[in-house]
C-alpha cells in the first residue's frame, strides 16, 4: 500500500492538524475526512485505507504503524487512545517531533558544510604536500634552509594523515561489528543504559527518555488511572519495546512492595530529579500536574544543550579547518619570500 514513506515533518504536521481539529470538536474520522481533501493524491488514497481501518475497528495507533509513522509518533497516539486526551497529546507529540526534527537538520546543515571544506581542503593538501612541498624542501636543502614552522605543520600532518584514515575506518569498522554482533541482542533497557554512558551525547538521550517517560505517564494520571494501570499500559505497548519492557519491570518493582521513585532510581537513562518529582507530586497529590511540568523542563533543557553543543562545535571545525588553509599557503608563500630576498 505504501510506495514513499512519509517524512518526519509530514507527519507531524498531520497529528498537529488533527489536534486542532479535534480541539475544535471534530470526531476522529471527521477529522480525517476534512483533512484528506488537503492532502496529494497518493497520500489521499492512504487516508481513504486509514477511514476503512478505522471504520474496521482497528485503533489509529495500529492505522498509523501500516503507514510507518515515526515510533515516537505511534507511542503518543498510542497513549492518548487510553487516557482520552487525543488533541492535546497529538499536538504535543508533533511539536516535541518537530523541534527534534528541527534540531537533526541543525545537525546535519552544522556537519555538511565543514565535510564538504574538509573535502575540498584534503584534495588541496594532497595536492600542496605532494607536489609543491618536496620541490621546497629539496630547494631548501640545496641552499641550506631550514624549514619553516609551517612547512613542519603541513609535513607532520601529511605523515599523519594516512594513519588518521585507516585508525577512523577501522574504528568504524569495530562499532559496526560490535552493533550487529552484541548491541542488538541485549535488552532494550540494556541498550539504553550503555547509550547514556557515552560521553557527550549520553546526556541528550538521558533528557529525551526522561521526557517522553514522564509526559506520557502525566497524560495516563490525568487521565483518571492509577500508577500500576498505566505501566500496564507502558506493558501493553508492542510498538514501543523499550517502554514495554520497562513497564514489565516496573510492575515487578512494585508488586515486591517498592516504591516508584526508588525503581527508577535504578535507571541511569533517568534524570535521577525524577524520583524527586514523583516523590513531591504524590506527597501534594498533584503527580500529573509535576511530571507534566517536568517533562516541559526537560525537554526546554534539550533544546538549550543542542543550541550549546551546535554553537562550541562549529566555531571549533571551522578553525581547524582555517588554521590547515592558512598553514599550506603559508608553507608556500614562506619559501618564495626567502627566494626573492635571496635575490
Amino acid at each position: 500500500m505504501i510506495k514513499r514513506k512519509w517524512s518526519l515533518q509530514e507527519q507531524c504536521q498531520f497529528l498537529k492538524r488533527m489536534g486542532e481539529l479535534l480541539t475544535r470538536g471534530y470526531p476522529l474520522s471527521e477529522a480525517i475526512e476534512s483533512l484528506l481533501y488537503q492532502m496529494p493524491n497518493k497520500k489521499k488514497l492512504e487516508l481513504s485505507q486509514c477511514l476503512a481501518d478505522l471504520r474496521e475497528g482497528y485503533p489509529f495507533y495500529q492505522v498509523l504503524a501500516k503507514l510507518h509513522f515515526n515510533q515516537h509518533l505511534i507511542g503518543y497516539v498510542y497513549f492518548a487512545e487510553q487516557h482520552g486526551g487525543l488533541a492535546a497529546a497529538f499536538q504535543d507529540g508533533s511539536e516535541m517531533m518537530l523541534k527534534r526534527d528541527r534540531d537533526f537538520e541543525k545537525l546535519k546543515k552544522l556537519f555538511v558544510y565543514p565535510l564538504f571544506l574538509i573535502f575540498i581542503t584534503a584534495v588541496l593538501f594532497i595536492f600542496v604536500e605532494r607536489i609543491i612541498l618536496p620541490r621546497f624542501s629539496s630547494l631548501f636543502i640545496s641552499m641550506s634552509l631550514k624549514p619553516n614552522f609551517f612547512t613542519k605543520v603541513v609535513s607532520t600532518f601529511g605523515e599523519l594523515l594516512p594513519y588518521l584514515t585507516i585508525g577512523i575506518l577501522f574504528l568504524f569498522l569495530l562499532l559496526l561489528c560490535y552493533y550487529f554482533f552484541r548491541f542488538r541482542h541485549f535488552s532494550q533497557i540494556g541498550q539504553k543504559k550503555m547509550l547514556v554512558s557515552l560521553p557527550v551525547i549520553g546526556i541528550f538521550f538521558k533528557l529525551f527518555y526522561t521526557h517522553y517517560f514522564s509526559v506520557q505517564i502525566s497524560y495516563l494520571l490525568a487521565g483518571g488511572l492509577s500508577v500500576h494501570e498505566a505501566l500496564s499500559l507502558f506493558e501493553n505497548n508492542d510498538k514501543q519495546p523499550l517502554y514495554k519492557e520497562l513497564g514489565r519491570e516496573l510492575k515487578h518493582g512494585l508488586r515486591k512492595g517498592d516504591k516508584l521513585e526508588d525503581i527508577l532510581i535504578s535507571y541511569p537513562f533517568f534524570e535521577r530529579e525524577l524520583a524527586h518529582i514523583i516523590r513531591h507530586g504524590q506527597r501534594n497529590g498533584k503527580l500529573d500536574q509535576e511530571l507534566f511540568f517536568f517533562s516541559r523542563y526537560c525537554l526546554n533543557l534539550l533544546e538549550e544543550r543542542t543550541e550549546k553543543m551546535l554553537k562550541t562545535i562549529q566555531p571549533c571545525l571551522y578553525v581547524f579547518i582555517g588554521f590547515l588553509i592558512v598553514s599550506m599557503y603559508l608553507a608556500v608563500l614562506l619559501p618564495m619570500f626567502h627566494l626573492l630576498e635571496g635575490f
